[in-house]
């Protein structure tokens, strides 16, 4: 996994985590080894005050250089199965709407 994000290509990464725990430890780990992912997205219902890693904020990914302090991330507090299912629609509605939009003006 290490190597997948050092040498990925086109050199930017991007992180969408549904849930917690070793899984996200181990990729965002991955990427603190190319000095952090240009994009995030946690989504989980784990809250932070316990301090576990799974309800930890991107900004605490930020202060390790897991997230790079340029990056667009956002934490998602809700159900992954919930919350992936539109993020992936609303994701194919744009794309959509811009083939659309060029078929229009071309």
């Amino acid at each position: 996994m290490n190597g997948e994000a050092v040498h990925a290509n086109p050199r930017k990464t991007g992180m969408i985590i549904l849930g917690g725990g070793l899984p996200k430890h181990h990729i965002c780990n991955a990427n603190m080894m190319r000095n952090g992912a240009d994009y995030a997205v946690f989504i989980n219902t784990a809250q932070e005050f316990d301090g576990s890693d799974s309800g930890a904020r991107p900004d605490e990914a930020v202060s390790w250089g897991k997230i790079r302090a340029s990056a667009k991330s956002v934490k998602v507090h809700c159900d992954a199965t919930i919350a992936f299912p539109l993020l992936v629609a609303e994701t194919f509605a744009a794309m959509r709407e811009k083939t659309a939009e060029r078929k229009t003006c071309s």
